[in-house]
C-alpha cells in the first residue's frame, strides 16, 4: 500500500516528528522512506541580490546535516532511506518529486505561520494537501 513514503525535511521539530511517524508507518508496510530538503532559493534571489558565499555554504551544510540526521534515524530503525537536497519553491518541488518517484504517501510537518502570512502566502503543507494526487499526512 505505502511502499514509498516521502518526508519533506528541514530539521525543525515538526519535520522530526513527521519523520518518526513515517518510520512507524514504514515499519508496518516495509516502505522505503525518501527524504528531501528543499532550499527555497527565492529567499535570496527574489530580492535580486546575490547572497554572500558564506550564506550559500551555510545553507548547503545545513541541508547535508539535516539529511544525514534523517537518514541515520531511518537506518537505525532498520529501514531503507534515500535522501536528496533540492532547490526551488518547496511545494512545487515536493509535488514534482512525488510524481517523478512514484511516491505513495507524503508525511510532513506542519509549521505555524502568522495569520497574516498564511492569508497572503499560504503554507507549504496547505498547498501540498490541496494539490497532491497521493495521500498527505500532516503531523503537528
Amino acid at each position: 500500500m505505502f511502499d514509498s513514503i516521502l518526508v519533506p525535511f528541514d530539521g525543525s521539530e515538526h519535520s522530526k516528528r513527521a519523520l518518526q511517524v513515517a518510520i512507524d508507518i514504514a515499519k508496518r508496510y516495509g516502505s522505503v522512506i525518501y527524504v528531501i530538503e528543499v532550499v527555497d532559493e527565492a529567499i535570496f534571489y527574489g530580492s535580486g541580490v546575490l547572497p554572500p558565499l558564506n550564506a550559500v555554504k551555510a545553507m548547503e551544510k545545513k541541508a547535508k546535516d539535516d539529511l544525514d540526521y534523517a537518514l541515520k534515524e531511518i537506518t537505525n530503525a532498520g529501514l531503507k532511506g534515500v535522501g536528496e537536497a533540492l532547490e526551488g519553491d518547496p511545494a512545487s518541488v515536493i509535488l514534482d518529486y512525488v510524481q517523478k518517484n512514484d511516491i505513495k504517501l507524503i508525511v510532513m510537518g506542519s509549521r505555524g505561520l502568522s495569520t497574516m502570512k498564511r492569508v497572503l502566502l499560504g503554507s507549504v503543507s496547505t498547498r501540498v494537501v490541496q494539490e497532491s494526487k497521493v495521500p498527505v499526512l500532516v503531523v503537528r
